[in-house]
């Protein structure tokens, strides 16, 4: 999936394009993903940041207060978030380096959406061309 250093339809080159990916969490994901035509590394980063981070969004903003409300589960809550901080310095910083880092499951996920070029149909020969190939 590496193209080098190349230059994007944005006009950013790949290396920071797929950073700003990551910026913005899922935000910034999905407007890469949307403007994004024809890198499939940009593409990939956009889909990995809109997962990951969607999902950690969830975690931390909408379930995170209903963890904060029950005694224990609000050290879940720091930790997830503190994880999140890493994740997040983590993703910027190799991404920028030019590095490729698939994260599990999502990367899977991401490597399905990144593809920019629909599967060409092959073309299928008559069967009796078929035949007729198969006994030479």
């Amino acid at each position: 999936m590496s193209e080098g250093n190349s230059k994007t339809s944005t006009g950013i080159e790949q290396n920071s394009s797929g950073l700003l990916c990551y910026l913005g969490w899922w935000i910034t994901g999905i407007i890469f993903f949307v403007l994004e035509k024809e890198n499939k590394n940009v593409r990939f980063h956009a889909v990995q940041s809109i997962i990951v981070f969607g999902i950690l969004f969830i975690l931390l903003f909408i379930i995170g207060p209903v963890f904060n409300l029950i005694p224990g589960l609000n050290v879940a809550t720091i930790i997830i978030s503190f994880l999140s901080l890493i994740l997040w310095i983590f993703m910027m910083v190799k991404t920028a380096q030019g590095q490729m880092i698939k994260l599990p499951w999502a990367g899977n996920i991401a490597e399905k959406y990144a593809n920019t070029t629909p599967a060409q149909p092959t073309q299928q020969q008559p069967p009796a061309q078929q035949d007729k190939e198969k006994k030479e």
